[in-house]
């Protein structure tokens, strides 16, 4: 019996061979648009050229923000601090306001609140949530309390990409320190004691626009070759790091070399183009490169890109859990399949979050993975779950478990590799019409006569219908893609970029959940009901455009 051509890729991930690119990655520092992280960069593009795969190294301007020297005095005593991305540089001598405790920084920890002038102190890991809020409320400053003794680097900014005069405005205006557990702790209880400590904050961030790379790795499929129109697979990963980053992201960088490598040996079974993007900006300009990417290669990736796979922090030590990793519904199927074959785990999944340079769903390409394994559940209070030394100093060598890299490559393999070869692109949209169909069902239990979904339902279910029949081409496909995607992840515009702060799904349907809280017969409610129907308009739209490409 022939054994199956992706079993044997699968099974041809070299363990040294990936451990060679860790210890390679392990020597360099890649702050975005610095000399180090443009020399590692020669190292990925002289192997994607040896794999046979045409590369080109693109430099564009990007507004990056690298943070510097802080510190946090506390009645003239140093607290350990660092600051953010995007954060504002404290003025000489420092900033200085009085203290607020405002827990988690949510939005009801903010009400009632005077913090006109405060420095807010805040739970958790700094986030660009967080820093809007606080920035929103007149606060001139804020102390992150990290969940441990460990300080995680981050970027504070909600701007998506490069700024624009439309959204330079909603850049941070705080200063932003994070702190210790500990010390953080000490501040929380001198307030609750009714002391009021003298803070004072210190930055340094160097924000402003710089030269960044990208390195493009293209491989054809064989039939056919650089055709205008043929689609094309999207596999990208960021390249720059906080620190050495030899987790986050050389792993995942690894991951894609092994996995271009091994799958040029199988190109002659291709039905679709693979190209590799090496992302910078992602770090230290929430996610520039691929918004730039986006913009500037709208048309192209509208035609031709027909999903995106991203890769995140693959293989560190005690990362087990692979079944929340996210995906589009479509290609939820995809994921299952491949984590079984490769991680022996059945498939729980999760929608995306917005994270992970996933610049691409305004154009309505459907997406998958980011960060594969994670680590169990733990009684830290985390952002995420790649393990305590993310953003860290200690993100090094000795945090990458060889075997977990090799199964997480794996994976990356096994999915890409049936993106690349089946007849048709294993899109599930009759998956996504159920999924579509369960929020339809909610909303419409709830809120009774107040609003008609029926004909919202009927086209959801004639979505459905249409998708399981099958037949379609890939171009069917990503036209619907085009119609659905955009709807699933964005507010609708498909040339611009929401900001960096959480969206539900189907965000076109909040004004509908807004009026289940909201009480019948109010203005308040006649008002959500003018918003509630041109959404259930352009979800009409997006479903018939969509069935229509499946019929």
């Amino acid at each position: 019996m022939m054994s199956d051509p992706r079993d044997a890729l699968c099974d041809a991930v070299d363990g040294s061979v990936l451990m060679g690119h860790m210890r390679e990655l392990a020597r360099w520092v890649k702050l975005s648009g610095t000399p180090d992280e443009l020399a590692s960069l020669r190292y990925f593009q002289a192997r994607m050229d040896e794999y046979g795969y045409r590369t080109d190294l693109l430099l564009h301007d990007a507004y990056i923000s690298l943070p510097g020297a802080a510190r946090v005095d506390v009645d003239n005593q140093a607290l350990t601090a660092i600051t953010h991305s995007f954060s504002r540089g404290a003025p000489p001598g420092g900033m200085t306001g009085r203290l607020v405790y405002i827990g988690d920084g949510e939005d009801a920890d903010f009400l009632g609140k005077s913090l006109l002038g405060a420095i807010v102190l805040t739970e958790g890991i700094a986030s660009p949530a967080q820093a809007a809020r606080s920035s929103r409320a007149g606060a001139i400053g804020q102390v992150q309390i990290s969940p441990h003794e460990h300080l995680h680097e981050m970027c504070v900014s909600p701007v998506w990409g490069s700024p624009s005069p439309e959204t330079i405005a909603n850049l941070p205006g705080t200063v932003v320190c994070t702190v210790s557990h500990a010390d953080g702790g000490m501040l929380r209880e001198r307030l609750a004691r009714g002391e009021t400590p003298r803070v004072t904050l210190h930055a340094e961030v160097d924000t402003g626009w710089r030269k960044t790379p990208i390195l493009v790795a293209e491989l054809d499929a064989p039939t056919l070759g650089q055709s205008g129109d043929a689609p094309f697979i999207l596999f990208s990963g960021h390249h720059d790091t906080w620190y050495y980053g030899v987790m986050d992201n050389g792993a995942a960088n690894a991951t894609m070399l092994e996995t271009a490598r091994l799958l040029a040996r199988d190109r002659a079974t291709w039905r679709r183009g693979l190209r590799l993007c090496f992302w910078s900006g992602h770090s230290h300009g929430r996610y520039s490169g691929s918004t730039w990417y986006a913009d500037q290669y709208w048309d192209e990736l509208e035609q031709r890109c027909a999903v995106h796979v991203n890769v995140d922090s693959t293989g560190g030590i005690g990362a087990t859990v692979l079944r929340n990793t996210a995906s589009a519904p479509e290609l939820a199927a995809l994921a299952a399949d491949a984590i079984r074959a490769q991680a022996g785990q059945d498939y729980a999944g999760k929608r995306m979050s917005r994270s992970s340079d996933q610049s691409f769903w305004g154009i309505g390409i459907p997406a998958m993975y980011g960060a594969l394994s994670e680590q169990p559940p733990s009684p830290v209070k985390m952002r995420n779950a790649l393990g305590w030394w993310w953003h860290t100093p200690h993100d090094t060598l000795d945090k990458i478990d060889q075997a977990n890299l090799v199964r997480d490559t794996k994976v990356y393999v096994h999915t890409l590799h049936r993106l690349l070869t089946e007849p048709v692109l294993p899109l599930d949209f009759a998956a996504h019409a159920s999924a579509l169909l369960t929020e339809l069902t909610a909303l419409r239990d709830a809120l009774g006569e107040r609003f008609d979904l029926g004909g919202l339902m009927t086209a959801a279910e004639g979505l459905r219908a249409a998708a399981s029949a099958g037949g379609a081409s890939d171009h069917a496909l990503m036209r619907a893609s085009r119609a659905l995607d955009p709807l699933y992840y964005t507010t609708g515009d498909r040339f611009g970029h929401d900001p960096a702060l959480p969206l539900p799904a189907w965000p076109v349907l909040q004004p509908l959940r807004d009026l289940v809280e909201t009480l019948p017969d109010t203005d308040g409610a006649r008002f959500l009901t003018v918003s509630a129907t041109r959404g259930r308009n352009r979800l009409l739209h997006a479903l018939r455009v969509a069935t229509g490409a499946l019929s």
